[in-house]
């Protein structure tokens, strides 16, 4: 049997403009697939109707475009099918196959109850859910449901999830030690990441999932839910996140350098490609150079895994 085509995707959220840390991640996923010949998706992560702004798609394009980087299937040019906010019929269908399988449950813990100082945390700050909801009755969840409504979590088994990461090597998580039961649809109905990259990586063929290191630790929850609808799962790897130079992660909301302003200095693309390059070991000193001509360059193997602070003096 031949090998599936190799198609891999970059789904950004379009909750401001793209920073340096967003183009070394469009960059390096990019490179994954073009250097074996792969097919790229564009695909807007615009879930958060709070956050998301249509301004900020089109200037995501208008940012990779401008770096050289293209795509072959999705933004504007794919229509509503590659924005997250459109596919709203096609995650309650999802959801419905879980309910279907008794894996869903209510949930109406409050925010804070949920950050409670005697709520378990993962090392990294995120709650791990303690179940809280998990066993109610039918009468208790008739009388929560008068002042809030639910959430929707999915159960977990005490299952561990192992997986070979293409650059990081071995991971594995236990579902209930290390994630708990996790949410798929808010309470206010929008559906959960967790939720709708698994089902969109499915239905669009992605192969190949070239991602920031902080999304690691989703990725057993993700291979889960595939398990669970059937669904094949992809090749990961998880990249090195770009760093201030002080450590902390480069933020959208701090408007940390930003493509949009570095372009209205007078930085030209092949000169930020050149620098990124660099810092991903792909070649030996900043200097300007094309994506393209960085497809015959591109190796894992060079790639650190740890985070990157970023040095990016003039």
């Amino acid at each position: 049997m031949e090998p599936k085509p190799i198609k891999g995707r970059f789904a950004p959220s379009p909750s401001g403009r793209m920073h340096l840390g967003n183009a070394w991640s469009a960059l390096l996923a990019w490179l994954s697939v073009r250097s074996r010949g792969g097919t790229m998706v564009l695909r807007l992560e615009d879930l958060d109707p709070d956050r998301c702004k249509p301004s900020f798609c089109a200037g995501v394009e208008e940012d990779l475009q401008w770096l050289g980087l293209d795509w072959d299937e999705g933004g504007s040019a794919g229509g509503d099918t590659y924005y997250q906010s459109k596919r709203s019929d096609i995650y309650a269908a999802a959801l419905e196959q879980l309910r279907k399988k008794d894996l869903l449950y209510p949930c109406y813990c409050t925010r804070g109850q949920l950050h409670a100082a005697n709520a378990p945390h993962r090392s990294d700050g995120e709650v791990i859910y303690a179940g809280t909801c998990r066993n109610l009755t039918e009468e208790e969840r008739r009388e929560r449901e008068k002042t809030r409504r639910p959430a929707l979590r999915i159960c977990v088994p005490e299952q561990e999830i192992r997986f070979t990461d293409r650059l990081q090597g071995e991971y594995a998580e236990s579902l209930t030690q290390d994630c708990g039961d996790f949410i798929l649809r808010r309470s206010d109905g929008v559906f959960a990441y967790q939720l709708a990259v698994v089902v969109d990586d499915a239905l669009m063929g992605v192969t190949d999932v070239t991602r920031g290191s902080d999304l690691l630790s989703s990725t057993p929850r993700q291979i889960f839910l595939q398990q669970q609808l059937g669904y094949e799962t992809p090749e990961y790897c998880h990249v090195p996140l770009l760093c201030a130079p002080d450590g902390r992660r480069l933020s959208k909301r701090e408007a940390d350098l930003t493509l949009a302003a570095l372009r209205e200095s007078g930085m030209q693309p092949e000169t930020i490609v050149g620098r990124l390059a660099a810092t991903a070991g792909l070649i030996d000193r900043p200097e300007a150079i094309s994506v393209r001509e960085l497809i015959p360059l591109f190796s894992l193997n060079r790639l650190p895994k740890e985070d990157i602070a970023l040095r990016w003096e003039e």
